[in-house]
Parts: C-alpha cells; structure tokens; sequence
C-alpha cells in the first residue's frame, strides 16, 4: 500500500515532468510512471534511444528483448510504440507482480514477462531482432566477455541499444572526485564514458556500433525526475533514492554525471 498523500495535484505534476524532448513519453499517466520507476525515467531514456536503434523500422511484430525491465513499463512503451513483441527479462521484479501490470496496461497479449538472470538468458541464439536495456546494462554488461553471448540471440542484422548512468570523462585513480566521495559504492565503477563504451563494443567484434554518444544535459532531465519522484513516489525507499541522487546531481551539476546511449548491429 502507498505510504504517502501525494503532495501534488495530477494536474500541476504532468505540466511539471511534460518534457519538450520526449513527445511520446508525455502520453503516459504520470502517477503510474512515477509508481513504477525504479531510478532515472526509463520511459525518457528509451524515447532518446529508439530514433538512434530504428525502432520505428522494426517490422510489425518484431521480437524484441528488453534486458532489465524492473517493472516492464519499458516492454509496455515497446510494445505500444513501436508495435514490438516484447520478452521482459528481469531478475528483481517477479514474473507474476508484471504480468499483472502488463494486463492492466492492455498489453497481456504482446509482452511476455520472464525471470531472467543476464548471464543465464533461456533464449536460443537469433530469437530477436532487437535488444533493448534502459538504466540496467552496466549492472552485468561491463564485462569484456558479456556482449559476445549476449548478441547471439539477435537475428544476424539485429540492432542492440542500450542507455546507462555515465561519465562526461573517464574517472582516473582509485577515488572518486571530492564532491562525490559521500554518494560513492563500488557501483559507482561501472560508470564509463562514450568512448568507452564505442572501444568495449568495438573491440569483441560481435557489433558494428552505430551510436555512441553524450546526452546533452541529461542530468538536468535526470534532477527534474528525481525531484519529482522525491516528493510523489509512494514508497519510501524509492523517496530516500531520490533524494539522493537530486543531492548527488545538484553538487555534481553535470561536471560528471549524465547518460550515455550505445547502439550496434550484430554483424
């Protein structure tokens, strides 16, 4: 059960979080979004992906995985948007907790929920013709080993994308700047640039990368969020993240911290 009034009229918090660079993402019931998130706005973040992955090229039907779903509004957004087939793989969020969400959202017949752990994905090799992961890949997917069995289950030709927490320049050293010392755990590590990003996947010779890049200020859209969801998310630890990470991003003001976007073909 929720564990807090929400201090905002509906009304006052879409106009609050209705953001000029994501068009499809303000269609959405901000309550429910707010409900589901589990860190940065997924829905925002896959709205910046799809133009780079070509979701709107995908075929009518297309199977597509979407890798660390948490609580599948993504795989709803994919399946809705781009009229995908969508297989929601997560290992935190129980099968059954949504599924239920999935059906409530109309989409039962079009996404599959699954429990999945990212290194034992039950799928046969060339089952998708796409992969998508949002704020999920740099928790299993920094390993120089990961891409390489992950993109045999696309189709040859099938496009991976995925957008990840991120650095603006490499970290140097062992410890983390000053200014972010208080925020920092041994996640924090998996926080890479671009370019670091373009050179692990280039490197496997699995993908061909076709994206590779910096979202302009990103950490405002992911202090905007935050902010938000420190006030209205229902749950308390959800509201204690939040207000960390809009500490966090304030103190930081984008000297470090934003998003980056990687896309490639499986060549």
């Amino acid at each position: 059960m929720p564990d807090i009034t929400p201090r905002t009229s509906d009304e006052d918090l879409t106009k609050r979080l209705t953001h000029a660079r994501y068009p499809r993402s303000n269609s959405y019931d901000v309550r429910w979004v707010i409900e589901n998130q589990m860190g940065p706005n997924a829905l925002w973040l896959l709205e910046w992906l799809a133009p780079a992955l070509g979701l709107d090229a995908l075929r009518p039907c297309a199977r597509v995985l979407d890798l660390g779903c948490g609580r599948a509004m993504t795989s709803v957004f994919l399946a809705r948007e781009y009229d995908a087939q969508v297989t929601a793989a997560d290992l935190w969020i129980k099968p059954d907790d949504n599924a239920r969400r999935i059906a409530e959202a109309g989409f039962g017949d079009r996404v599959l929920p699954v429990h999945a752990e990212a290194h034992d994905l039950p799928f046969a090799e060339g089952s998708f013709d796409a992969i998508v992961s949002i704020d999920a890949y740099h928790y299993f997917g920094t390993n120089d080993l990961y891409l390489p069995t992950l993109a045999r289950l696309l189709k040859p030709g099938g496009r991976i994308g995925v957008v990840v927490p991120a650095l603006r320049e490499e970290l140097e050293g062992v410890e983390l700047p000053q200014h972010l010392a208080a925020f920092g755990d041994p996640g924090f590590w998996a926080f890479h640039t671009a370019d670091w990003w373009r050179r692990n996947w280039t490197r496997t010779g699995v993908v061909e990368v076709e994206t590779a890049d910096w979202l302009a200020d990103g950490w405002r859209d992911w202090l905007l969020w935050s902010e938000a969801c420190a006030e209205e998310s229902p749950e308390a630890f959800h509201r204690d993240m939040s207000r960390r990470s809009a500490e966090m991003l304030r103190i930081d003001e984008g000297r470090h911290l934003g998003f980056v976007r990687v896309t490639g073909r499986r060549i």
